[in-house]
Order: structure tokens, then sequence, then C-alpha cells
């Protein structure tokens, strides 16, 4: 058992161990076949894909030496890492740092407090669906559960084409929207689904699982049949222990939880991955597509067949449902209450976008960051932002609440940059026209905290967080395509203070001006209101 007084001790000694990890990495091209059904340039590190796993301790230091080989710029963004005081190195292109150009390096330094299962890929061009992505784990410093061992599940869609031959046909104009669907295939642990490794199991011992889903665009349900799964961990927050028979994971959720094996070796089992998409035809073969792996008590041991007949005989994991362990209350009162809805509108240029706020949403000339922190009290006004970066500036502290509705066809994952947020409620969206499915739920205990949440079809979800980490945050969709085209906005959080305390490198400013990138002034580097020179909004 283990007590206060030695997890006080353990902590302390982790922070005397506490260790600096220097990665040096070379992002390039490489020419691949991950699925079997084809070859194609994809992106790699170090001249590897898949790209191994990063995993570090709880206090350590992590460093990521980036190189360019690519012949277009890009940004890593490790999700869910909160980079309080560091928001420079948080990744997104153009938002809080200027793309690292084509054969240029840039360091990317953070020391996190949090714990758990998160993962890292590019956050430019939407680089992470060719390839550049990779689980990254922090050790816990206090253990937060007894196991023996731990395996690590990453989950990918995978295309045949490049993002950007893709997106060329989303863009076309004289192609109706949208266009005719396409059919990834799945990859576990990096390569074709049902080549994935054998999870070996011993007899009355204690696994924990944790899953990723790095998808670009579909959904991923995980299932281990013949056995329960306890889950302890939620995207880097620890859980009140649940169990549930499977998860259903939208792209960016990740989770961890505790198997026990059973007390004998008499079968070996399989577990279940299944690849969907609820916005593509279903088609046999293609959507969904499903994928087994083994779970190996005893080499040769007869296959244990008994499993639930249907998706409604699983209990799913449900946010709504799970609790934080640190028991914090449901955050209030409210101070900021901001009403979003999912939608997509078709523009004067022909051109089908996604609307989140009031505008698609669009890159500035000047990333947001260094406007929060170059311009003064004016930094306090939106304006100064330009229409197409849709900012909401918070007041440091205040308690805000997200009602997303989505009354579109299609479920959506949204991420939140910098935070993570209570899931306080769901139900049918008075927006939608379908029937509800579902009646209005809450929250019964300390709401679960995530960064990436799934707002479905036909619902609305209200969660709330905490501004207390001065930055500039994106919430955006998270299905590549639709934030590609605009489903994204930007909170500018207590920009006074953090113009107080935060200072960009020396190193970004020189890589931006090298690029003719300005790093200060409104969102056309201009001061006061002047945005001469900014792109226009897209014009209905």
């Amino acid at each position: 058992m283990i007590t206060y007084t030695h997890a006080i001790l353990f902590l302390l000694l982790n922070i005397c161990l506490a260790a600096r990890i220097e990665l040096d990495w070379d992002v390039g091209y490489m020419m691949v076949n991950r699925d079997g059904f084809g070859t194609r340039r994809a992106i790699g590190i170090n001249g590897k894909l898949p790209i191994p796993a990063v995993y570090i301790t709880q206090g350590d230091t992590l460093a990521i030496n980036v190189h360019n080989s690519l012949d277009v710029p890009t940004t890593i963004h490790i999700h869910g890492i909160f980079q309080n005081k560091t928001a420079y190195n948080d990744g997104p292109g153009m938002v809080t740092q200027c793309p690292i150009p084509s054969g240029a390096n840039y360091t990317y330094e953070v020391t996190p407090e949090q714990q758990g299962t998160y993962w890292i890929h590019g956050h430019y061009l939407h680089q992470n669906t060719d390839g550049f992505r990779l689980p990254f784990v922090i050790k816990d410093a206090t253990p937060i559960a007894d196991y023996d061992e731990e395996y690590l599940i990453s989950l990918e869609d995978w295309y045949l084409t490049e993002f950007a031959d893709r997106m060329h046909e989303v863009l076309d104009p004289k192609v109706p929207f949208p266009p005719p669907p396409s059919f990834p295939t799945g990859l576990i642990n990096g390569y074709n689904g049902n080549d994935t490794q054998v999870i070996k199991f011993t007899p009355g011992k204690r696994y924990r699982i944790r899953v990723v889903n790095m998808s670009t665009t579909e959904w991923f349900k995980f299932v281990m049949p013949g056995h329960r799964m306890q889950i302890i961990e939620v995207e880097g927050i620890r859980s009140v222990p649940q169990y549930v028979d499977g998860l259903d994971m939208g792209p960016g959720q990740r989770y961890s939880f505790i198997v026990t094996a059973h007390k004998t070796d008499q079968y070996n089992y399989i577990y279940n991955a299944t690849l969907y998409a609820n916005f593509v035809p279903a088609i046999m073969g293609l959507n969904p597509r499903f994928y087994t792996g083994l779970i190996e008590y005893r080499s040769g041991a007869p296959l244990y067949t008994q499993t639930a007949s249907s998706d409604h005989d699983i209990e799913w994991a449900d946010d709504i449902k799970l609790s934080s362990f640190d028991n914090e209350p449901l955050l209030g009162p409210v101070s900021r209450k901001i009403l979003l809805t999912v939608t997509s509108r078709q523009y004067a240029d022909g051109i089908t976008r996604g609307v989140l706020g009031t505008l698609p949403y669009n890159a500035t000339g000047v990333p947001p960051l260094f406007t929060a922190l170059t311009m003064g009290r004016l930094a306090m006004s939106p304006l100064v932002y330009g229409p197409q970066a849709q900012v909401y500036v918070l007041d440091h502290m205040d308690v805000i609440e997200i009602e997303l509705h989505n009354p579109t066809l299609i479920d959506h994952p949204f991420h939140l940059h910098g935070h993570v947020f209570q899931v306080v409620e769901y139900g049918p969206s008075e927006l939608s026209q379908l029937p509800p499915k579902f009646p209005v739920r809450r929250a019964v205990g300390p709401p679960i905290k995530r960064d990436t949440l799934v707002v479905r079809v036909g619902e609305y979800i209200k969660v709330r967080f905490r501004a207390d980490s001065p930055g500039v945050w994106l919430f955006h969709c998270h299905m590549d395509v639709h934030f590609m085209l605009g489903t994204a906005i930007t909170f500018v959080e207590a920009p006074l203070l953090l113009q107080k305390q935060t200072t960009v490198p020396e190193s970004l400013i020189q890589m931006c001006l090298s690029q003719g990138i300005k790093v200060s002034g409104n969102a056309a580097g201009n001061e006061g209101y002047d945005l001469t020179g900014l792109p226009l909004a897209p014009v209905p």
C-alpha cells in the first residue's frame, strides 16, 4: 500500500534524479509501404517510420533538436502538454511560432509537471497525416496504480495519397463538395493492423495498457474480449478507476487501463481494433475495417471464442460517467460562456469552408502570440488579431464554459491546446433536425478532465476550464481536413500578464525574420488597428 509519506518521498527522490533527455530529429521524406497496399512518400524522423515512441519520467527535461530536411516548413506539437510560460513551444505554425524553414534547425524544450499518455505530431501543413506522429509517455513520478508490466498501443488511419493531393480535390471549386469518399487502412503500432505485435500475458499479473488514437480522420473502437478494462488515466489525468468493456476513441484521444490476466493459461485471446467513420458509406471491407491482435497466455493454447454479439452488448467508456481522481469539483461560478456551432458554408470563390466562430479560421501575417506580446494594452482587443484568427480574449483565472453544438451529420473531435477541460454535460442539440438519441446527461461527481472531446452528430457538449495559463491556445477540430478548412478558434489568455512573464527565444525571432515574417504588431504587422496588407476574409 502506498502511503502519503511514501508518495512524497518518492516524488522528492524523483526530483533529485530528474534527467535531461536530448533528441536529435532529422525530419525528412521516405518511401514506405506501411499497410501492404501501396508505396507512397511519407514523413519520418532519422529515416524511421513508424517513429519510435518517446518515454520520459515526470520531472525530466525533454529537448528536441529539430532539423528540417523537408522541402517545406515544419513544426511539432506535443499534444496535451500545457506549455505554461512556454507557449512559443506549443507548435502550431503561425499561431505561437513561425514554422521551421527547409534546411533550418530549432529546439523545443519542455519540463512537464504532467504525467500520462500523450503524442507528438507535426502541426504545420497537416504533416501528421503523412506519418509525422508518434506516442509520447511521461512515466509517473508517483505510481498511480499497482501493475507488473505495461504495453503501448498506437492506432492510426493511413491514406495511400499525400494530404496535399487529397486537399487539392477538396479545395477545387469544380469538384462537388464533399468529394468522393476515401477509405484509409488501419495501423497498429505503425504497421498493418493485422500484422501487429503479440501481447503476452502471464496468469495473475496486472498490465497497464496505454492506447493512443493518432488518426487524422477516423475513429477506433478497441476491445479485449474476455477481459475487463479498468480505466485509470484519461489523457494525462488520473481517473477514479472504472471498469468498461471497450473504448470508442476519436482522433487525438488517449486512455490507460489496467487488465488483470486470468489465473490460468487455458486459452489465448484476441484484441480488436475497429477503424470506422460515420461520414462515409458503410462498405464491407472498407468501412468499417476490422483488425485483431493476439493476447498470448501460452504458445499453442486454443483461442477463446466467446465474444459480445454486438456493440450494444459492450459497455463503452463514457466521459460523463468518469471522474477525476483529484476530486476537483465542478468549476464555478462561470465567468464567461462561449457558444460555438460546428458548421460549413460555401463562399463566393466556390470553396466550402468550416466555421466554428463567425468566419473560417485562417493564419495571419504575424503569429497571434507575437501580437499578444507586442501590442501593449491593445492586446486585450480581439480586433488587433484580425477577423480570421477568430480570437476570444480571456481574463486571467476566469472560469470559461464552452457550449459546442454539432448540427452536422459528422462526429467531430476537438482539441484544446494549453489546458484540460472538465466534461460537464451533453445532450441533443436544439439546432439539429435529427430526432434526439439520448437525453441530457450531466456529470454527477467530480467531472473527468481531458484535452480532446468528441461531439456527436446532433448533440451539444459543455466543458469548463480555468484560464490559468497566459498564452495563445488553439481550439480546433482534430480531423485535419476540417481544421484545414477553418474549423478552429483562438483563445488569447491574459495577454497583459503574458507580456510580463514570457520572452520569446532569440533563435525563434531570428528564424521568423529570416523568412520575412514580422515578429511584432497586429495581425498585419502594423500598429494599432491598421490591418492594411492582411488578406481579406472570404465572402459568403
